[in-house]
């Protein structure tokens, strides 16, 4: 995902030429299921903190860090669409995104921790 500060670019309707409909279509469904899924993290963040056993520290620190990474995807989401956006405007291939590799690995490390909360609790309880 690049950033870069948006004094520094041209608004996407003054850039390129506009590509076919349904590739713009294709990036704004991609944008919409990029925030489908920070709402999700967002409520199993919240679904955590309330109803995963164990540990109050560790469960709201999963809690929290799902929250936040919720957070970060839908403000990420926009910026990925932007530079899809822009790139097929000037035909460029589009830009490489780490972010679907670090939310699979952030969600797995998630779930591990859950499990290991639920077992353990089950084991005293």
């Amino acid at each position: 995902m690049t950033f870069s500060r948006r004094s520094d670019r041209s608004p996407l309707n003054g850039v390129g030429e506009a590509p076919d409909y349904r590739f713009t279509l294709a990036n704004e469904r991609t944008f919409l299921a990029w925030v489908r899924s920070a709402l999700a993290m967002m409520a199993a963040g919240v679904a955590v903190i309330q109803f995963v056993p164990g540990l109050d520290l560790v469960r709201h620190a999963l809690g929290l860090l799902l929250i936040l990474l919720g957070g970060l995807l839908a403000g990420g989401s926009y910026a990925h669409w932007e530079s899809n956006e822009r790139a097929m405007r000037l035909g460029e291939p589009l830009p490489h995104s780490p972010v679907p590799r670090l939310v699979a690995a952030a969600l797995t490390l998630t779930a591990v921790a859950a499990l290991v909360l639920t077992i353990l609790d089950l084991m005293g309880g």
